[in-house]
Formats: structure tokens, C-alpha cells, sequence
């Protein structure tokens, strides 16, 4: 129950702590688009060390690929429906991002942290909150440019923090005997719609803010996510 607690904490802090940020601190648009851009480095290691190998092991390709290719479908359609609804996502697209994948990864993070071990939780909780805090933090920013008053914008966040710890709590209490299959269905859903919100939310974004500067962000991101899975074995 530490463990989980513990998880639940950073999940719900980095998004919270993001998001005060980017409404309340001082963010430059460079420093916003490297930071985005270092998260999402981070989350293509996440995409295949924690989502698509684990799934892969209980998946037949075809299965495995059908359902990556539902989540990014289901990703793409959801982020078109905000953007038409909007006149332009803004920073709706990075909620809506972390919240499609937030939702089934932590369905099966809190499953995968029954046992684990405190080296293991150290990288987790480190890799979570190296994705999750400068996300949230340009993701508010740009939702109060677009004209939301700031009680509405953190309240979403808030309410996205709440629900992904939700769901750690939910995997971690109920879905214990769900089985395996299911679960690296669900590991393969969330891999397909981060990796569509890498391409038409994060990077975009970062790009748009840092320019050649995103590449020596994504980069570092990535190094530093792998550095952290070595810690955790």
C-alpha cells in the first residue's frame, strides 16, 4: 500500500504542481517547448519499455498491433472532435493526451506494482513526473491563452490528476486477477494513443516553441527515461 501510495502522490502532484506553473509561474515559450519536448523524449521510452514490450509478451503480433492501432485511432478521433468543438485544441490536446494515456496505463501500473520493490518505484515515480509536470505545465498555459479563466483550468487538471490516481488505486486493488491478456490489451491501447499525441500534439508544439532546440530536448528526455528503467531493472 506505500508503494502505491507513493505513485499515486507523484501522479497526482506532477499534474497539480504542472499546471500551477503554467498558470501562476513564469514559463517562456522556449523554455515551455524544451520542456515539452525533454517529456516527450521520456515518453517514447515509456511507450516501449512499459506499454508495448510488457504487452507484447501475452499478445499475439496481430492482436498486439490491433490494438495499438485502436489507440491511436481512438486518440486521433477524440482530439479532431476537441479541435472542431474548440476552433483549436490549444493546450486541450496535451490534457486530452495525458488523459487517454493516462487512464489504461495506470489501470495497469497499479497491477505492476504489486511487489515491486523501491529501486523499481524510484525510476517509475521519476519517470512519471519527468512526463507529467512540464506537459500539464504548457498544456494550462496555453488553455488560459485561449480565453478559459484560470479556476476552470486547474480545475480540469485537478480532475485528471484525481481520475489517473483513480485508476492506479482501481488496477492496483481490482483488476489483480484480471489476467494477463487483458491486461497487455489494455498496456497496448494506451501505447497506440501516446504515441499518436507524440505526433500531433507534443512534438508539434515543442517544435513550434524551441525550434532546432527540440531535438537536443527529445534526446536528453530519452536518455533520461532509459537511464531511469536501468535504475528500475
Amino acid at each position: 500500500m506505500l508503494t502505491l501510495t507513493l505513485v499515486v502522490v507523484v501522479v497526482s502532484a506532477a499534474l497539480i504542481l504542472g499546471a500551477a506553473w503554467g498558470l501562476y509561474g513564469r514559463l517562456p515559450d522556449r523554455t515551455e517547448g524544451f520542456l515539452v519536448a525533454l517529456a516527450g523524449g521520456a515518453l517514447i521510452v515509456s511507450v516501449m519499455s512499459e506499454l508495448i514490450q510488457p504487452a507484447s509478451a501475452h499478445l499475439p503480433l496481430w492482436g498486439l498491433s490491433l490494438a495499438v492501432a485502436l489507440g491511436a485511432v481512438g486518440f486521433t478521433l477524440a482530439d479532431s472532435a476537441l479541435e472542431r468543438a474548440s476552433d483549436g485544441s490549444e493546450g486541450k490536446g496535451l490534457l486530452l493526451a495525458i488523459t487517454f494515456d493516462g487512464v489504461p496505463e495506470n489501470l495497469a501500473l497499479g497491477v505492476a506494482l504489486i511487489g515491486t520493490g523501491a529501486p523499481e518505484v524510484a525510476a517509475l515515480a521519476g519517470s512519471i513526473l519527468l512526463s507529467n509536470l512540464p506537459e500539464a505545465a504548457g498544456g494550462a498555459k496555453r488553455m488560459a491563452e485561449s480565453g478559459m479563466s484560470r479556476g476552470r483550468v486547474m480545475a480540469l487538471w485537478v480532475g485528471t490528476a484525481a481520475l489517473l490516481a483513480l485508476a492506479a488505486v482501481v488496477g492496483n486493488l481490482m483488476l489483480q486477477d484480471l489476467g494477463d491478456a487483458p491486461l497487455a490489451a489494455i498496456r497496448a491501447i494506451a501505447a497506440g494513443a501516446v504515441t499518436a499525441s507524440l505526433a500531433t500534439e507534443v512534438f508539434p508544439q515543442a517544435y513550434k516553441e524551441d525550434h532546432k532546440a527540440t531535438g537536443i530536448a527529445v534526446t536528453l528526455g530519452l536518455l533520461i527515461a532509459f537511464a531511469l528503467s536501468q535504475l528500475g531493472g
